[in-house]
């Protein structure tokens, strides 16, 4: 009795060493299989597909600062409100630039009166002048004839001369009044130009954003005072070199955004920069020198959406990683 159970239980020893051997070998040989495939995934995938985490949301940004200077009287926005093209958003008070254009319009007005008087003066002096070259060329001929004294012909000759003179200083101050009626027009329209800026209107639909400007603030030209942003949205995405080989305009894109990670947008290539980042930089690299080491150059590529994103909180500068189909 004793020897069967011993034999029993050295029976069921050897049936678990050999489950345990099996299953040393089978367990290698499927994590192994596995990792095969997963491998032979990613390379098939990796042919098919290019993608990048160094991507990031773009979008028009309408920087809004006054084209001249004084207190905000108005302000029409909020943070973060929409706004539609042609609204008044802010107003700078007017009165210093309205007081300049009435005094401007009242300076033009008075030259033009002037000139009415110069325009006359410059008729007056022709009529005198006119009449001198007859008398000249009367007590002319006459001395020719021994009919007439030297001193007639001299007498002649002096209003004649002055007559000239008249006409030519009359003629000047007219020239010089009609100059300064076109110099007086110009600044009347440049006083009309300046006073209508202080009435800043939107340039396009979007979002106001980066306000710094309050009330009662005195702004300066050219000061930024807050930024307009349109919906439009698009990615720049920078591509290794070495992932470009395939792409180009108008290829399909999965687009994941880290701030709607459940979810994949539908775009396309737009277009490829002619140049890479670094070469595009404000400082490009010097790579002849001595020291140059190879490193891998990005190249920013467009991508467009290609589906209605507009009731989503997308904005510019959050992070993408984009898909791009090449084969």
């Amino acid at each position: 009795m004793e020897d069967k159970k011993t034999e029993s239980m050295t029976n069921a020893v050897e049936d678990t060493r050999h489950e345990y051997q099996k299953k040393r070998v089978i367990v290698p040989c499927i994590t192994g299989l596995i990792f095969l495939i997963c491998g032979i995934f990613y390379g098939v995938h990796s042919i098919y597909y290019k993608s990048t985490d160094d991507a990031f949301i773009e979008g028009h940004v309408i920087t809004v600062a006054p084209r001249v200077s004084g207190p905000v009287l108005k302000l029409n926005i909020e943070d973060n409100q929409d706004v539609k093209k042609g609204d008044l958003l802010l107003e700078i008070d007017p009165n210093d630039y309205r007081a300049k254009l009435d005094e401007t319009r009242a300076k033009l007005e008075e030259a033009e009166a002037s000139l009415v008087s110069a325009e006359n003066q410059v008729t007056k002096s022709l009529s005198d002048l006119e009449f001198a070259k007859n008398d000249y060329e009367r007590y002319s001929k006459m001395r020719d004839k021994g009919i007439s004294s030297k001193q007639d012909y001299e007498s002649s000759l002096n209003k004649l001369t002055a007559a000239q003179s008249n006409n030519n200083s009359a003629q000047a101050k007219y020239n010089e009044i009609t100059a300064s009626i076109k110099k007086l027009k110009a600044e009347v329209e440049q006083d009309e130009l300046n006073l209508s800026y202080t009435k800043i209107y939107a340039a396009a639909d979007g979002k106001i954003t980066n306000r710094s400007v309050e009330q009662g603030n005195y702004v300066q030209v050219a000061q930024p005072m807050f930024a307009i942003v349109p919906e439009k949205m698009w990615i720049v995405a920078n591509f290794k070199e070495t992932q470009l080989a395939n792409m180009k305009p108008g290829q399909p894109v999965k687009i994941k955004i880290d701030t709607y990670g459940g979810k994949k947008f539908e775009g396309k290539v737009d277009s490829i920069q002619r140049s890479t980042g670094a070469r595009a930089s404000l400082f490009p690299p010097e790579n002849a020198v001595g020291s140059y080491v190879k490193i891998v150059q990005r190249v920013p590529v467009k991508i467009v959406f290609t589906e209605d994103i507009s009731q989503y909180n997308i904005v510019p500068g959050m992070s993408v990683v984009p898909e791009v189909k090449v084969k």
